[in-house]
């Protein structure tokens, strides 16, 4: 269940002069400072007034006229719960970072209605203190991988490392690198899916190559070509949700097993997979306290494993 939220705040403001003739969604940006996106869904739902009357997203607003606006109650804090994570491995620890690979079903941090285990929780039950950056329930978060993805992470444990760490990610200077099993076989063999991804229309829990979507890059490259299937190393140049899996999606050759976004269920079933095979198997940054490189690396979880090895097995 989500989480429960405080009363709605009513905020009424006065439009000023400068502001005159501009439409309620872009008024409401300006004067209350979220998105022209939200203000167009308070708009939508019957929250916002202009003298009184209600006002659609595409209305003009007027010197003087008073708009007022019902926001949304703040979601109450979700808290960490320190629980041991089955199969998570410490793969570098020292004064400001600790890289984990983690295993499938786990969260990166707490979130309304997740009540599974996540990263937080299980270097909290491991002693680890991570450092206070960051929003409560996601300290020392940097980056996040799917639930249903495995592999690398980097936690900030500094301050310091929290915020060179972000600065890396903001500036796309990190090395992510994943390995994905793709159905079919992707042409050319290496090349690059520049789309921009977003919200699914119709489909909450899912994104899509959207026209309205944040400008999203997918590098791949074929490490080995099956009968079915190819095992592709991917880089990402941006890091937006389930990117590689929207992309490869896109693109006509999703990852085995990721049914959600169009994979052969016969052919998951077949290879006994509950999830796509997609894994975080290299990560690379400027360590937060001297500037030098540092990589990591991680193996596949026995299950992608063993589904690769029946893969190649059949193309023989």
């Amino acid at each position: 269940m989500p989480a429960p939220a405080s009363p709605p705040e009513v905020r009424t403001l006065p439009v000023p002069d400068g502001l005159e003739g501009e439409r309620v969604d872009a008024a409401l940006a300006r004067m209350f400072g979220f998105s022209r996106t939200k203000a167009a869904e308070l708009a939508a739902e019957g929250k916002v007034r202009l003298d009184g009357a209600e006002a659609g997203k595409s209305d003009r607003v007027y010197a003087g006229a008073w708009i007022e606006v019902e926001m949304p109650g703040a979601p109450t804090p979700v808290s960490v719960v320190a629980e041991p994570v089955e199969g998570m491995e410490i793969v570098h620890d020292d004064d400001d970072i600790v890289v984990i690979s983690k295993p499938v079903g786990v969260a990166a941090h707490p979130s309304p209605g997740w009540t599974g285990t996540t990263v937080i929780g299980g270097l909290a039950a491991a002693g680890y203190t991570i450092t206070t950056s960051g929003a409560a329930e996601r300290q020392g978060i940097v980056h996040r991988l799917d639930v249903g993805t495995s592999g690398l992470m980097v936690v900030a444990k500094s301050e310091r490392a929290y915020s060179r760490l972000k600065q890396q990610f903001r500036e796309r200077t990190v090395d992510k690198r994943y390995h994905a099993l793709v159905q079919g076989h992707p042409d050319p063999m290496s090349g690059t899916i520049d789309a921009p991804v977003g919200r699914h229309p119709t489909h909450d829990y899912k994104w899509a190559v959207t026209a309205h979507g944040k400008p999203s890059v997918t590098h791949y490259d074929l490490i080995e070509a099956f009968r079915a299937a190819s095992l592709l190393d991917i880089k990402l140049e941006t890091g937006r949700t389930h990117q590689i899996r929207v992309h490869m999606s896109a693109h006509r050759h999703p990852c085995v097993g990721d049914t959600t976004y169009g994979a052969d269920p016969t052919l998951a079933k077949r290879l006994r997979l509950t999830r796509q095979w997609l894994h975080a198997v290299r990560l690379g940054f400027e360590h937060p306290a001297d500037g030098e490189w540092v990589e990591f690396e991680s193996t596949y979880p026995d299950d992608l494993q063993q589904a690769l090895d029946t893969v190649r097995a059949d193309s023989h």
